[in-house]
């Protein structure tokens, strides 16, 4: 590969790593969005589900990390480190790189809950982990109002496939079968915290009252 050939390689590299891991955040999406039923997806069972998903999500991270560096060293973008993390502070087309930029920030947020995840709690966990359904349209503006091939019909294409897959697994969710099938999951599991609790010895010092002996008993 000659000297020449080299800005344009580096180009078709950042396309395609960062084409494919708007696919695989789409996947993560979908199947996070649809996670929550315990139903199986696609033929797979629930552990595969979670399995998909989870592998989705460290794939689309080592590519995302890939298409930032690649970014930043491309001598034609010309973008500093500074603007890989701060969005909207690029020259070369602050708006829609400053998109790409904010769905990378968020989802590095997300990345360190993950990992912290035992102790932040279940309830914060939660909380950041509706930043990927957040970096998911943000990661599609900026993948159709910048690049050469933000015309193009294949990846509108790409585009329209990946919201309908999203869209689908929110309708998919919002449908009453989804929340019967959640509220019977559930109700297993508080049967069973309710006869654990049950089980549970009684603490000390506070001993029933049944078999002590009466005061008048006591008295004779």
């Amino acid at each position: 590969m000659t000297t020449e050939q080299w800005p344009d390689a580096l180009w078709f590299l950042a396309r395609g790593t960062g084409v494919v891991c708007l696919i695989l955040l789409t996947v993560v999406v979908a199947l996070g969005v649809g996670a929550r039923s315990g139903r199986p997806a696609l033929g797979l069972p629930r552990f595969g589900v979670a399995l998909v998903h989870r592998n989705a999500a460290l794939i689309a991270v080592v590519l995302l990390f890939i298409h930032v560096t690649i970014m930043v060293i491309d001598p034609y973008v010309q973008l500093h480190a500074l603007d890989a993390v701060l969005p909207f502070a690029g020259e070369y087309r602050p708006l829609w790189l400053g998109l790409g930029t904010l769905a990378s920030d968020l989802l590095v947020v997300l990345i360190l809950t993950s990992l912290l995840r035992h102790r932040l709690g279940p309830r914060a966990w939660r909380a950041a982990h509706w930043l990927a359904y957040a970096a998911w349209p943000v990661a599609m503006l900026h993948g159709l109002g910048t690049g050469s091939d933000a015309g193009s019909v294949w990846l509108q294409a790409i585009a329209v496939v990946c919201a309908l897959a999203v869209l689908s697994a929110v309708v998919w969710r919002c449908l009453p079968a989804f929340a019967e099938h959640a509220r019977a999951r559930a109700r297993p599991r508080r049967i069973r915290a309710t006869s654990s609790a049950a089980r549970r010895p009684a603490r000390r010092g506070h001993r029933p009252l049944r078999g002590r002996p009466g005061i008048l008993d006591a008295r004779r």
